[in-house]
């Protein structure tokens, strides 16, 4: 599947200012974004658990350029709401889809193997990850270092691709139940405000969550660091942190495909997206709408309808 993509990119390419896929990073360990400006750049695109950034969040910097870009399903979704809001235009962007496994979560890995900066080798197959550290072999379960995301993934393939390779796989799961957010929503309140404390309390305001995400598009004029009006202080405090991040759910309510970057971004571990999974849920119930699943629908935050089909307020 691997050559088919390569070559249908090294078709592509003459057309196009440049391709985004995956290639290795600094360790065998480490996929990292790969531009690919010649048909050489190609012979390094790699595929598989390891390709866990959303490319799709380099888009909106790029409208007006001829690019392609190599999705699996959730980036997909976020090419689709970018479109949704005219942020990229769709003559411009050539998309290169293939079926998704699944994606680790280094943070699992870590905790398996310890220090992930002195990896000798690294292999997948057959759902298995092995991995060679300071001379020790550690054979893992895709399923059980995967990304969080990925045990509800309902899209495994691209939603939206102008050219798509590989035998397209079945879904994890039919509907997202919500579990994970169910569980936590079942502690008490007094437990779950700790939870948010302790966690935002270990918050260094890197801002790494809203860089890595496709949708978080206003980081010129971002609430955190606007003074013309001065929403929030760079405070070191529980308070300004915690509110940052609400405000980063809100302004993606409706538009946040649950791709988990924000997550997989965080360098100290902090489980943002269970901020975007409450949002999610709440436009689900009371939309019934998926983001990026249509690149001609109009989120339901961003219209307006004199009576939404599941707010009944005159019934009231």
């Amino acid at each position: 599947m691997l050559e088919q993509l390569k070559d249908t990119i090294k078709k592509a390419l003459p057309e196009l200012d440049f391709v985004i896929g995956w290639g290795m990073g600094f360790d065998a360990l480490h996929a990292t974004p790969l531009f690919m400006y010649e048909p050489e750049d190609v012979d390094k695109l790699v595929w598989g658990p390891l390709n866990v950034h959303n490319l799709a969040t380099y888009l909106p910097a790029l409208k007006g350029r001829k690019v392609g870009i190599v999705v699996k399903g959730c980036d997909s979704r976020s090419v689709a709401e970018l479109l949704q809001e005219n942020l990229i235009n769709r003559e411009d962007v050539v998309i290169f889809g293939a079926p998704c496994r699944g994606t680790v979560s280094l943070t699992k890995i870590r905790k398996v193997i310890g220090n992930t900066g002195l990896i000798e080798d690294v292999n997948y197959a057959d759902g298995t990850l092995t991995v060679k550290a300071e001379g020790a072999s550690h054979e893992m379960a895709l399923k059980d270092i995967r990304a969080d995301k990925c045990g509800y993934c309902r899209f495994p393939n691209a939603v939206l691709s102008d050219h798509f390779v590989g035998e397209k796989r079945a879904p994890q799961v039919e509907e997202d139940t919500f579990e994970d957010l169910a569980e936590f929503e079942s502690q008490p309140f007094e437990e779950r405000r700790d939870f948010w404390m302790k966690e935002m309390d270990r918050c260094i305001r890197c801002y790494a969550c809203r860089n890595a995400c496709p949708l978080c598009v206003c980081r010129d004029h971002c609430v955190a660091q606007s003074r013309d009006p001065h929403w929030l202080s760079q405070q070191d405090g529980v308070r300004d942190k915690f509110m940052f991040q609400i405000i980063h759910a809100t302004h993606l309510a409706g538009r946040c495909t649950t791709c988990g970057e924000c997550e997989r971004a965080c360098p100290v571990d902090i489980p943002v997206l269970l901020f975007k999974r409450k949002f999610t849920k709440a436009i689900k119930d009371t939309f019934d709408y998926d983001a990026g699943l249509d690149p001609e629908a109009t989120p339901p935050l961003l219209a307006f309808k004199a009576n939404e089909d599941n707010i009944k307020e005159k019934e009231w």
